[in-house]
């Protein structure tokens, strides 16, 4: 592979969350070979003169369904599982088009699918997957119609079926070890009620302590990790007395509840993008009134959340949790978090956070030597407004483990 240089770049230092001018990265065998603001004698290579314009790592987001194309997941579970990998195979290469090199599927994906990325046969970031969410029965992952008996999914294992119903200790450690066996890199739960699911509330809980201590358990035995879809204070709190690693939403957080994951060193992945997103389709979409009411009280929290979490100290990720034809909104996560949020912390959440939340410190989320070449190149200061990031003509470069997967760098900007 051709050892890929670039010089007088702007790097976004993801740990610190700050701007350092005057880099220059090496990239080379799809790896960060150096990382050098002297001089460094490059060799062979192709040279890109960046001229200050700013590198930051690949981004990632946190919470995606990628097999998520449309927003019915019941009406998901009965598509052929061909023609939900092949609509698949457009979300992902445009997320990877974005700049997200890395993206942490919260239910849906299976183990195939990352294979194909990583062979080749699609252009998408690097998966890591969740399989299907464990959820009990009538949990929000339980997608089946109402009266629908005797059978624990209606598909029978579609590619994009949301949950894996199981009840009881015995039945939720099952459930996790065929998750793992199956290829999950981590564990989803729904400890919770959700907004696409009319019959369970907000605020109620699911799963007793024992079911979720046992989910935990055996994630931990697999050397991973539980993310667990809850919002409200009492369900967020079992959940991290579980050890659930990372609370996905949580919405109706309140202070004490965000001290407590503060010092219980718990991560947050807020979601403000999706609720943005159903507002302006739900309707259209077919959404019932008690979805859209679920939808607006949690839109309506979702800023004042963060900034409880924030203020509390509570490590802080990001994800969108977008579907169907609202994948095109990713970027909205960014720019609305700044009602709460520096951009400089906003895009540290997007790097370094969620690199340690998923266990990959060193790997991804940093440029530095060793870990993946994945970059990108913008036009402009994201630290003043990630607005930047919603005009196309400012992203002039992605990179993933050192190949270009959109390249506008112009002539000019380098020499060979």
């Amino acid at each position: 592979m051709t050892r890929i240089v670039f010089r007088n770049a702007n790097l976004f230092d993801s740990p610190s969350a700050t701007l350092k001018p005057g880099a220059t990265i090496v990239v080379e065998d799809g790896m960060v070979g150096a990382v050098s603001f002297g001089q460094l004698d490059i060799g062979d290579a192709q040279v890109f003169d960046l001229a200050g314009r700013v590198v930051l790592p690949g981004l990632i987001d946190a919470h995606v369904h990628v097999t998520a194309t449309i927003p019915d997941f019941f009406k998901l579970s009965m598509l052929p599982q061909s023609l939900i990998t092949a609509q698949s195979k457009d979300i992902l290469e445009q997320m990877l088009k974005r700049g997200y090199t890395t993206v942490r599927d919260a239910g849906g994906a299976d183990s195939g699918l990352a294979q194909a990325i990583e062979l080749g046969h699609f252009a998408g970031p690097r998966l890591f997957i969740a399989g299907r969410a464990l959820t009990q029965t009538g949990g929000h992952g339980d997608s089946r119609p109402a009266f629908f008996n005797g059978m624990s999914c209606a598909c029978c294992g579609a590619v994009g079926l949301l949950g894996h119903v199981a009840d009881g200790v015995p039945e939720v450690r099952r459930a996790v070890r065929e998750e793992i066996r199956n290829g999950a890199t981590h564990i989803k739960v729904m400890a919770g009620g959700g907004i696409s699911t009319p019959n369970d509330p907000l605020d109620g809980t699911q799963y007793s302590i024992e079911e979720l201590t046992a989910i935990v358990e055996e994630a931990t035995a697999a050397k991973t990790y539980v993310m667990a879809h809850a919002y409200s204070p009492e369900a967020i709190q079992r959940a991290v007395r579980c050890g659930v690693r990372s609370i996905e939403h949580g919405n109706l957080i309140d202070m004490a509840t965000a001290q407590f994951m503060a010092e219980r060193g718990a991560y947050l992945v807020p979601t403000l993008a999706t609720y943005a997103a159903i507002e302006r389709h739900g309707k259209q979409l077919g959404w019932s009134e008690a979805m859209l009411e679920k939808t607006d009280r949690v839109k309506n929290q979702g800023i004042e959340a963060l900034k409880m979490a924030h203020a509390a100290g509570v490590k802080i990720g990001l994800g969108s949790d977008l579907l169907g034809e609202m994948h095109v909104s990713q970027y909205d996560e960014l720019k609305m978090r700044q009602a709460a949020m520096k951009p400089a912390d906003i895009l540290r959440s997007a790097t370094w956070v969620n690199s340690e939340m998923m266990n990959q410190m060193g790997r991804i989320g940093v440029i530095a030597r060793g870990a993946h070449a994945d970059l990108i190149v913008l036009d402009g200061n994201p630290l003043d407004d990630l607005s930047i990031f919603q005009d196309s003509r400012n992203l002039l470069a992605v990179m993933k483990a050192g190949q270009f997967y959109s390249n506008h760098l112009t002539q000019a900007s380098f020499t060979v």
